[in-house]
């Protein structure tokens, strides 16, 4: 034999040495061919990749037995290594006959896998890999010999069109992939999503491959508990001796760093892992920009990493300005977001979109510094045009916090140019409209600390993070921190914009406002007697802010001493209100809502009931059936029919309240506290048989200070 003759790359045996005899010119040859040799089995076809060190016995290993089974999911869930630890066992143990591991990223790979398989069982050489695939899914599907079948990283399902596997007796399929697809999913065959490991887990594996280490649950919930992050942070770490899981969670957290920086380089990966995170998920988010609309997946993917991983509403998605800036329609974003979550970059519903942290922060490590300024913008302007106007929806605010202050954290200073970003502010005041009043004070605590370094103490907007900080310590009650807030904050609005600044101005009745409410209402008088002479000589008389102070005096005056006169007061407050601003205003129907509780307060119950029962219809139709003020009114005319004496109307009103406060607001809201206190006490009134005897405003502890807010005094710089 020539050993420089190539040999036939299908063959399972060599004719280069055969004899034969030609007889004539006619070229008839006739070779006389060994048989070819019996199969030795088992057969193993492909190379199986080890199973990681410090493997963890997953939920998933269960389901594999099954007949079919297609485990999808994100790049680095850690799909292939329970295909591999499956195959490994039936390897070892020999409870196949044939086992087949091929890399299936390409149709053409399979096909040639296919063809090595057929050349191993069948010695049957065939002139083409296709018919050779063929013949062997032929026999695949006839024999009794037990076979598996294991395609890892399915790249395209339309690639395994006519070379799925038969479905039979004595043969399994595992298919890994990122897609997830409808063509994935048949009754034959069980798609299984695989996520990211349990904490139980995490901690398992980084115990074992870090022994020594503190931290490592923190370092867990760091990584987001992907399986393939841990394992290369874990590789970086243990290569460095120095380095502490402290240390490392400190250069994870640094936003200068980029998410290459801090994980190992291609020729430092563990257990044969072929790519870093990073370049892991490149492919997927380049395929996913290539399927229609095409060059859409990419750009939606960068809005989406600077937002809450775990809840982004499709509606900021398809906001005007988003879809300007991609030059776009809404269906067109649906169908790239539709893209994104067939390649499991995203997991999409109907409102909501979701993303693991660390695909985030690897797209925006791509994300050129000049662009992300702008892009910060078009994101921030997309939440506030998705804001409700008011708090009718309290899951979808809660995102939408939730998605600003992923957005401030990723992109600071983006969002503080000349001024900070409105969506800033409306975030934390979202927070304290939620009945969230401790988290609101600590955001705008923590606003006020950016806002002084962006912007200087002075600025307009530090100004105004100070104002909130005092807001919403008033508003939870701890008068001891707002007054003093309110006071200094007074100075320095004066100071900075000018006594009669309308704003300074704003402040000033605040802490009056507050000043009142913790007690001092002698003080309290004082300053409103002075703003309103203040505001006569700047603002006019026939201002809002004017006819604000003018009455929230009045009101001041009477819970000092006449109610009566409170209710002659505020019955000029409604009619001025009704002249200058209009019946629709919200100020005009602050009033009347101020105007019947003084009512219910002086005992005229029946006209504060006739009064709630009109303005809480006009609020309705003006501000919708779930702003809070609506709900507010409905709670103080079941409160005024139960000082009435109405206590069984008043309980079927409050509960009716309950569903929707519970519906609009949240469980653990302030209102929804009340309510269910004011139910609880009514319940026991009327299970003692006392609805005809209750009455007074104070048993009950319905007062007209928690009906009537001051006018204006929720207004801020």
């Amino acid at each position: 034999m020539d050993p420089e003759r190539p040999r036939a790359a299908s063959a399972a045996f060599d004719v280069h040495d055969n004899q034969g005899v030609q007889i004539g010119d006619g070229n008839t040859q006739h070779l006389h061919l060994p048989p070819p040799a019996p199969v030795r089995w088992p057969v193993r076809v492909g190379v199986l990749p080890p199973v990681a060190d410090r493997y963890q016995h997953r939920e998933a290993e269960a389901q594999l037995a099954e007949t079919s089974v297609v485990l999808s999911g994100l790049g680095g869930v850690g799909k292939s290594q329970l295909a591999a630890r499956h195959a490994h066992t039936a390897w070892r143990d020999e409870s196949v006959d044939l086992a087949v591991w091929l890399n299936a990223v390409t149709r053409a790979a399979v096909i040639s896998g296919y063809a090595d398989a057929a050349e191993r069982v069948l010695r049957d050489p065939k002139t083409t890999a296709e018919k050779a695939a063929a013949a062997f899914q032929t026999w695949l599907s006839s024999t009794d010999r037990r076979w598996l079948i294991v395609l890892d990283d399915v790249q395209d399902p339309a690639d395994l069109k006519g070379l799925w596997p038969p479905d039979t007796p004595t043969g399994r399929v595992v298919v890994t992939t990122r897609r997830r697809d409808a063509a994935l999913s048949r009754e034959d065959r069980r798609l299984i999503e695989v996520g990211v490991f349990t904490e139980a887990e995490s901690l398992a594996y980084l115990t074992a491959k870090l022994p020594g280490h503190g931290q490592l649950r923190d370092l867990a919930d760091d990584l987001g508990h992907l399986p393939l992050a841990l394992a290369q942070a874990a590789a970086f770490i243990a290569d460095k001796p120095l380095l502490t899981v402290a240390d490392y969670r400190n250069r994870l957290a640094d936003r200068r760093r980029t998410l290459a920086q801090v994980m190992p380089t291609a020729d430092e990966l563990p257990d044969e892992h072929r790519d870093t995170i990073a370049a892991t998920w490149s492919l997927s988010i380049e395929r996913a920009d290539s399927l229609r609309p095409e060059g859409l997946s990419r750009p939606l993917l960068e809005i989406i990493s600077l937002l809450d991983p775990a809840s982004t509403p499709v509606a900021v998605l398809t906001r005007d300005n988003v879809l300007a800036h991609l030059e776009v329609d809404a269906d067109e974003v649906g169908d790239a977001l539709a893209c994104l979550h067939r390649l499991s970059l995203i997991t999409l519903d109907a409102k909501t979109v979701r993303a693991h942290a660390l695909l985030q922060r690897a797209v925006r490590d791509t994300i050129e510094p000049e662009r992300l300024t702008p892009l910060a913008h078009l994101a921030a302007d997309a939440l506030l045009l998705t804001w409700p106007a008011f708090a009718t929806d309290s899951a979808l605010a809660a995102a939408l916090r939730s998605g600003a202050i992923a957005l401030h954290v990723h992109t600071t200073p983006a969002l503080w140019g000349t001024e900070g970003h409105a969506v800033l502010f409306k975030t934390g005041n979202s927070m304290g409209e939620a009945g969230l009043l401790a988290d609101a004070i600590a955001y705008f605590q923590d606003l006020r600390r950016h806002a002084e370094h962006h912007l200087g103490p002075d600025h307009r907007d530090s100004l105004h993070a100070r104002h909130e900080v005092a807001h919403w310590n008033g508003q939870a009650g701890s008068y001891a921190e707002a007054v003093p807030e309110y006071e200094q904050l007074v100075t320095a609005s004066t100071r900075i914009l000018g006594p009669d600044h309308r704003n300074t101005l704003i402040v000033r009745e605040n802490l009056a406002s507050y000043r009142a409410k913790a007690g001092d209402i002698t003080g309290a008088i004082t300053d409103f007697e002075r703003l309103l002479a203040d505001r006569l000589r700047v603002l006019g008389p026939d201002d809002p802010d004017t006819l604000a102070a003018r009455h929230n005096l009045a009101g001041w005056r009477a819970e000092a001493g006449d109610r009566a006169e409170a209710v002659a007061e505020f019955e000029r407050a409604v009619a001025d209100h009704l002249t200058f601003v209009g019946p629709d205003h919200p100020r005009t129907l602050l009033a009347r809502n101020n105007l019947a509780a003084w009512r219910a307060a002086a005992g005229d119950h029946a006209r504060a009931i006739t009064d709630l029962e009109q303005l809480a219809d006009d609020q309705r139709r003006v501000l919708g059936p779930d702003h809070r003020e609506t709900l507010s009114t409905r709670h103080l005319l079941a409160d005024c029919r139960a000082t009435a004496g109405q206590v069984r109307a008043a309980l079927t009103l409050l509960r009716h309240l309950l569903g929707d406060q519970l519906r609009v607001l949240g469980p653990d809201h302030p209102d929804v506290a009340r309510t269910r206190t004011t139910i609880r006490k009514l319940s026991d009134v009327a299970q003692d048989g006392l609805e005809g005897e209750f009455g007074g405003a104070d048993e009950l502890g319905v007062t007209a200070q928690r009906g009537r807010d001051d006018l204006g005094a929720a207004d801020r710089p």
